[in-house]
């Protein structure tokens, strides 16, 4: 009988694509959803921003209580690379604990039952075998570990390292192998799509890789997730607008639009690029933008917040992530002085929150009566008798859902996974409902 492993994958989809590979080196285990079951507990966790940090070790400490006599702890991922010393010394439930560098070696290390000696170089994926999870036919693609920018309030340079890009052949041999295994929809991953190969001195990396996957026509779909400003080009937009296979999907965090702000936060671009980059965006047929927000970073003043409301409220984005800020030790913004007080960083998140969200209904309404190409996987976790779709342009689980409650195709009951049109009949509240009235993209 083989032994069961319990996995628990916390954070980013970049932390997924690691979980993945490291259940590819463990598939001589039986997965199950049953800590208590389990011989081997995986913890893959996230070591972002103090909230991902407090779940990670909350998440440990559960699985710890619930694992039967015997059962191995082992905590993997960045909490354990950024913490390391700490968790050896201070949580005495672990018992093996590897870092961002040796996913690749997790099944040596769970039998020999030793610490990983925490490898120099984080672990960037060269077609190693994974076990792609939630999905039949959508697989997440790591272009990129690391990142060369110098954000004030970011903490991942300092356990990830510098930019280190993976080889276009390399992303195109495993987008093949994903396509033999029957997924046809790809999102590429990076901490920075946009500075892909820069590293190897190349400027137009990313442009090359989507001329590279036109040529090779292995996937009916894909799209670019995280683009940085200083680093997205009025080319590279160009390019996705002209992708038959890219959608016009342009996920691009700014993080604020006050001048002051950018160069407090070290973004690199300036007010003008970002509007730039964001109108040439916008006006990119059938386009979809995302954007995500800090708010209340160090010295952030009332008329600053002010500025990043207005434009907001004038722009428009289709999805916007908001964050409070967190101050994470060894940032340049956690010395500053200024820090703004959890109190007012609440309020000014749902001032901006309740712009955000009208936007949000306004534009669920405005897509009623409109056809959308659609991925459907199986039924919907509202109510069985709904398929559970997304517009093909949307990332999977953070764009939304549309719940499919009539097929208008004579002679279908059944609706696989798989491709199809779907006019959007009606909206109530943040439900978006659907008839299918076709198949494929």
């Amino acid at each position: 009988m083989s032994k069961k492993l319990h996995l628990i994958s916390l954070g980013c989809t970049k932390n997924l694509v690691d979980s993945e590979v490291m259940l590819g080196r463990l598939k001589d285990y039986a997965l199950t959803d049953e800590v208590s079951e389990a011989d081997v507990i995986l913890v893959n966790t996230c070591g972002f921003v103090s909230a991902a940090k407090e779940e990670s070790i909350r998440v440990i400490l559960e699985a710890s209580s619930r694992r039967k006599e015997g059962a191995l702890l082992v905590a993997s991922g960045c909490l354990s690379e950024r913490y390391r010393h700490q968790l050896l010394e201070e949580m005495p439930e672990i018992d093996l604990i590897t870092g961002v560098g040796d996913y690749d070696k997790i099944d040596e290390l769970i039998a020999q039952k030793e610490n990983a000696v925490f490898s120099p170089k984080v672990f960037l994926s060269d077609n190693h075998q994974r076990v792609i999870t939630g999905s039949n036919i959508h697989a997440y693609v790591k272009l990129s570990e690391g990142c060369n920018q110098t954000c004030s309030f970011c903490s991942i340079p300092s356990f990830k390292g510098k930019l280190h890009s993976r080889s276009i052949q390399s992303v195109l041999k495993e987008v093949e192998q994903l396509s033999l295994q029957g997924y046809q929809d790809v999102s590429f991953l990076a901490q920075d799509s946009s500075s892909y190969l820069r590293d190897c001195g190349e400027k137009n990396g990313l442009i090359g890789l989507i001329q590279a996957l036109e040529e090779q026509n292995r996937v009916k779909s894909a799209r670019i997730l995280y683009l940085y400003p200083t680093t997205t080009t009025l080319e590279l937009i160009e390019q996705i607008a002209n992708s038959k296979i890219v959608q016009n999907y342009f996920d691009m965090p700014i993080q604020h639009i006050s001048s002051s702000m950018l160069k407090r936060m070290k973004r690199g671009a300036s007010k003008d690029r970002h509007i730039e980059l964001l109108k040439a965006m916008r006006e990119t047929k059938d386009s979809f933008l995302r954007t995500t927000l800090i708010i209340g970073h160090p010295q952030e003043s009332d008329e600053e917040f002010e500025e990043l409301c207005e434009f907001i409220e004038g722009f428009r984005f289709d999805a916007v992530n908001l964050f409070a800020f967190s101050s994470e030790e060894g940032t340049l913004a956690h010395q500053m002085d200024g820090h703004i007080p959890s109190k007012i960083i609440n309020a000014r998140i749902a001032t901006i929150n309740k712009i955000i969200q009208k936007q949000q209904q306004e534009h669920r309404k405005h897509n009623v009566g409109k056809v959308l190409p659609v991925i459907i996987e199986g039924k919907s976790e509202v109510s069985e008798y709904f398929y559970s779709a997304r517009a093909v342009q949307w990332a999977p689980q953070i764009d939304g859902e549309i719940l499919i409650n009539q097929i208008a195709i004579d002679g279908v009951t059944q609706l696989p996974t798989g491709y199809y049109q779907a006019r959007i009949t009606e909206t109530k509240g943040e439900y978006v409902f659907a008839e299918v009235v076709g198949v494929g993209i």
